[in-house]
């Protein structure tokens, strides 16, 4: 039984990003906010997205060698991701609270408005700390599926 559900790789990968989400929940538990749209939303400590791209890199290069062609497609869209994550989702949170301060200012009040989501992006330590949780998960989990 070859199904998808049972790629190693794809387990692995899953794996980091439920790990890294709980992490988040826990965090932010250990905070006072408890609430599931912790585990499932963007920003935060550690990065889910950064220990997604980092396990399926490792894997990847584990598997297919880290000279492949493929570690080096997956390397590539780790960094991508990684960068978007802390460039480009912080700009846009940015804008987020600029809008919401216009907002606040300048629309009557009763105006019935839900603030945009300033946190979207990840500080370049949560990202760091997700892509060392997705490399770590991978080599703890290799042994299970090739020994």
């Amino acid at each position: 039984m070859n199904l998808i559900f049972f790629n190693p790789i794809l387990v692995i990968v899953f794996t980091s990003w439920i790990i890294a989400q709980s992490l988040k929940f826990l965090i932010k538990a250990l905070k006072g906010d408890v609430s599931f749209y912790n585990f499932i939303t963007t920003g935060g400590m550690p990065s889910g997205h950064s220990a997604v791209v980092s396990a399926l890199a490792t894997a990847v290069g584990l598997s297919s060698g880290f000279q492949s062609p493929i570690f080096a497609v997956t390397a590539a869209l780790a960094l991508i991701v990684m960068h978007d994550a802390v460039v480009v989702r912080g700009a846009a949170g940015k804008q987020a609270q600029v809008l919401n301060q216009m907002i606040d200012k300048f629309l009557k009040k009763g105006f019935k408005y839900h603030h945009l989501k300033v946190k979207l992006g990840h500080t370049p330590i949560e990202v760091a700390a997700g892509a060392l949780l997705g490399i770590a998960i991978t080599f703890a989990l290799w042994d299970l599926f090739y020994v």
